[in-house]
């Protein structure tokens, strides 16, 4: 294993006393890392990065110019109480990028997984919570306390409403209004959000087995045409299914939320 370089800080930047820089740290001109801010070992800021509030980053995260990491939440609620925001290992934010602290109402923690792609302009607003290896997309936006499972991809220019969840492995089209729960791996698309089918494409390129996709083709059916609620036909296919898959779903919409869900509609 090659040893890191030391850290690397350019003289225009600004660190205030009680940062904590890992080892081989670069931090590029013109930025400003505030007294409670934690970088992990070799993570990279570009330049013009602002990195804010009682943050941390994790280890071989880059971010790039113009990024403004751990500011206070735009919530008229938050009175400066003390809150975090936690960014996991691995993860790419682009230029513009907004990350936001957590606020006392929504357990005062914003947290981002690992391996993530965070493209040009996208906000993560207060209390969101980002499972790993998720992209948004250009000029996406989380409002505040969301869910976002593992997988998701997000397309540019979709905004997702507060307290809406998106399912593990879920894709949402470019320019979509999220304003309900997603199932995993749903696709969701069209201006207001409609549930066209499932992510096929992201299935087939995570490796998943042709009968677990089977299984999950018929499980759409069945919430699409069966009798009853979503939710009764959700807890019919738990006694049915032996699929991990399906019970994904089925744990998904069985589980509590302060939103209704995206359903699919009659093929």
């Amino acid at each position: 294993m090659s040893e890191r370089p030391e850290t690397q800080v350019h003289p225009s930047a600004v660190i205030e006393e009680g940062a904590e820089l890992g080892q081989g740290v670069r931090i590029g001109p013109f930025c400003h890392v505030g007294p409670d801010v934690r970088l992990g070992d070799g993570t990279w800021l570009k330049s013009h990065v602002v990195v804010a509030g009682q943050t941390e980053i994790g280890p071989d995260c880059t971010v790039f110019p113009f990024a403004c990491i751990g500011e206070i939440p735009q919530d008229l609620k938050y009175r400066g109480e003390r809150a975090s925001l936690v960014i996991g290992a691995r993860n790419r934010i682009r230029e513009h990028v907004t990350m936001n602290i957590g606020t006392e109402g929504g357990g005062g923690v914003t947290r981002v997984g690992d391996d993530g792609l965070y493209m040009a302009g996208c906000h993560v607003a207060h209390d969101v919570q980002i499972g790993n290896r998720v992209i948004i997309v250009n000029n996406a936006a989380l409002a505040g306390h969301c869910i976002i499972e593992d997988d998701v991809i997000v397309g540019g220019l979709s905004g997702v409403h507060q307290f809406v969840r998106i399912g593990q492995g879920a894709i949402v089209g470019a320019v979509t209004m999220v304003t309900n729960d997603v199932i995993p791996h749903g696709l969701v698309q069209a201006p207001r959000g409609e549930l066209h089918g499932l992510n096929l494409v992201g299935l087939k390129r995570r490796g998943v087995a042709r009968k677990d996709i089977t299984a999950l083709r018929a499980a759409f059916q069945m919430l699409a045409q069966g009798d009853g609620s979503f939710q009764e036909r959700a807890r019919r296919l738990g006694d049915e299914t032996e699929s991990d898959y399906v019970r994904q779903i089925v744990d998904f919409v069985t589980a509590g939320s302060d939103r209704s869900f995206l359903t699919p509609g009659p093929a």
